[in-house]
């Protein structure tokens, strides 16, 4: 029995990353093949029984791993962003979360004629978004920073508050026979938030001093942030019931925007650990799902699903939204992104039980109720969202510009020759008179370290796909690089190699971590290029391949003379050639070379 549960769970964590490729490939949230999945597993083969596999570590599991999932959502929540919008999140977190509640609670009682307790219960849970379905669908959407930020804040600020509703409603609805009931409610709200925010603040700040001050071993950080996170979530939950979760939320955002914490490397490992047990989370739930009960709905769940979509989140943003700076399309988008994920699929099954034992009949409807608002928001909202974002005017252009490390003659060169072919570029350099001189060739930049507190308020990324590190500062390409990877992926960040790289051996190179790519070609230093640029010798020119004129030709031509930099695809796409990535031009493409004027002139790799 025991190889047979080991199977079905290695089953079940192969078949959530197969679903979380195919959702990158098709761009889509990974959430409604997670579900299919599971309900393929479950209800449609019976392959899958998630109470028999876990047994009574089914919820204790749920809920870790969700407070695992926010917290790495919060993380990520730093106060610049919302910089002019915090009034925006805050609304929509107050009272924009009780516009939702009570319409939907409204609804759920006149559709289903629930006991209003029930139905206010149903309307906590579903008030919740959250960020196992928000920023995979950002990244498909990709709307303006603002909404963006609006959406993230909310998707993860919104679950604490969310649970935290729903478990208020619950003690009401278990101590309705009691004469203090609402003196009872109160003080176990003032309780649960009490705990959690000094549990959360008092967690994150000790844990960021232990960082700041490196009285923790770096390959330590990963494995001791989870170990905290999870005793802290169980030790709150003890003291009070269900506080875990506002705690874990405070204590990341608390650690977020402390100053001289590095999170770089703990984001990178929490972001593939939420990765793994969202997968296995909506897999093991869906799998829980009892169509029978589906079937007792009737066609009342779709018009609980259209009060959602169509009335209670946009009257929540309108209200929200009274007197902000917010364009109206912005307002319009914010209106029809909200989809439910993981908290509240979570705690409706945990919710559903309890009530059932407690003598709630109805309480068995919360479950398939609750999955049928997820699955039509996340399909409604993933299939839609992008092209009503173009369609407003909301959408951020396709990420193909650059961000250049550098304000030097070899980054303006290369600079000028990007915006020539038609792609944005940015130049950052802390140098004025070299940004000055970039001004002058008209390209945008920035005047500042590009790793800093007041480049990440202040640095426009929008429609920015690549970094391209080009400075004679080596250390500051390096730290360029392991910067902005987080943002645009490994495989987006460049960096030029300095001269003393060449005398790097290469079994010192292979066994070197490094997590980006150099720059056109393992012989080509920083120190060359600016050399025969100097000199006059070298001048970029953009080439057309044809069927007749091919890129074996184009190499023929110029043998030694020409460095390709970039080559730009029909479909106006641009790659970078590199020492990692042979490209394989094709006609049609447009190669974008420095290329040697005259014959005399030595090569570049002997410069």
């Amino acid at each position: 029995m025991l190889i047979d549960k080991a199977f079905i769970l290695a089953a079940i964590i192969f078949v959530g990353i197969l679903c979380q490729w195919f959702a990158w490939r098709v761009k889509l949230p990974a959430i409604l093949f997670l579900l299919f999945a599971g309900i393929i597993a479950g209800p449609l083969t019976g392959l899958l029984n998630s109470d028999a596999l876990f047994g009574e570590l089914l919820f204790p599991f749920i809920s870790l791993s969700v407070a695992v999932i926010l917290f790495e959502g919060s993380l990520t929540l730093r106060f610049h962003q919302i910089a002019g919008l915090g009034r925006v999140v805050r609304n929509l977190i107050s009272f924009g979360v009780l516009a939702s509640w009570l319409i939907t609670a409204a609804a759920t009682r006149l559709l289903f004629d629930f006991p209003w307790s029930l139905a206010l219960l149903f309307g906590a849970i579903t008030s919740v978004t959250g960020p196992t379905v928000i920023v995979p669908m950002l990244r498909t959407v990709k709307p303006t920073a603002a909404v963006s930020n609006i959406l993230r804040w909310e998707g993860i600020v919104i679950d604490p508050i969310g649970a935290t509703l729903a478990v208020l409603v619950y003690k009401f609805m278990l101590a309705s026979s009691s004469d203090h009931v609402l003196s009872h409610t109160l003080f176990a709200f003032a309780k649960l938030v009490g705990v959690g925010l000094l549990f959360g603040s008092l967690a994150g700040y000790l844990y960021g001093n232990i960082l700041r001050r490196h009285w923790l071993p770096e390959y330590l950080h990963n494995v001791a942030t989870l170990g905290l996170v999870v005793f802290v979530f169980a030790l709150s939950n003890s003291i009070q019931h269900e506080s875990g979760l506002l705690t874990v939320t405070v204590m990341g955002i608390w650690l977020a925007n402390m100053r001289d914490v590095s999170l770089e490397e703990i984001l990178y490992f929490k972001e593939s650990l939420s990765v793994l047990l969202i997968s296995v989370l909506f897999i093991v739930l869906a799998a829980r799902l009892d169509f029978q009960r589906f079937l007792h709905l009737g066609w009342q769940v779709v018009f609980i699903f259209l009060s959602i979509q169509f009335l209670a989140r946009p009257l929540s943003v309108m209200i929200s939204a009274l007197g902000s700076q917010l364009k109206w399309p912005e307002r319009h988008l914010l209106a029809w992104i909200a989809p439910r994920g993981i908290v509240a699929a979570a705690i409706s099954a945990l919710f559903a039980i309890k009530l059932e034992e407690a003598g709630y009949s109805e309480a068995g409807l919360l479950v398939p109720l609750t999955f049928s608002v997820i699955i039509g928001t996340v399909v409604l909202q993933s299939g839609t969202a992008r092209f009503i974002a173009k369609k407003l005017g909301v959408a951020e252009p396709e990420p193909k510009g650059f961000l250049i490390i550098g304000a030097n003659l070899v980054a303006r060169i290369i600079g000028k020759a990007l915006l020539q072919a038609g792609f944005r570029v940015l130049l950052v350099d802390s140098d004025w008179d070299k940004i000055k001189n970039a001004r002058m060739d008209g390209l945008e930049t920035y005047y500042g370290e590009p790793v800093s507190e007041h480049a990440d308020r202040n640095l426009d990324l929008i429609g920015i796909g690549k970094l391209l590190a080009l400075s004679p500062r080596g250390p500051l390409n390096t730290l360029s690089c392991m910067h902005y990877r987080m943002e645009l992926g490994s495989n987006s960040v460049f960096a030029i190699q300095a001269a003393s790289d060449l005398e790097i051996t290469k079994k010192r190179k292979a066994i070197s971590r490094r997590h980006w790519r150099v720059l056109f070609g393992e012989e080509v230093t920083f120190s060359s290029l600016s050399k025969v640029l100097v000199q006059g010798n070298w001048e970029v020119r953009s080439t057309r391949l044809t069927p007749t004129f091919d890129f074996t030709a184009f190499q023929k031509q110029h043998g030694h003379g020409a460095i390709p930099l970039f080559g730009v695809t029909p479909k106006d796409g641009i790659e970078v050639f590199s020492a990692e990535e042979q490209l394989s031009p094709q006609p049609g493409w447009t190669i974008i070379a420095l290329v040697e004027k005259a014959e005399a002139c030595n090569s570049i790799g002997n410069a």
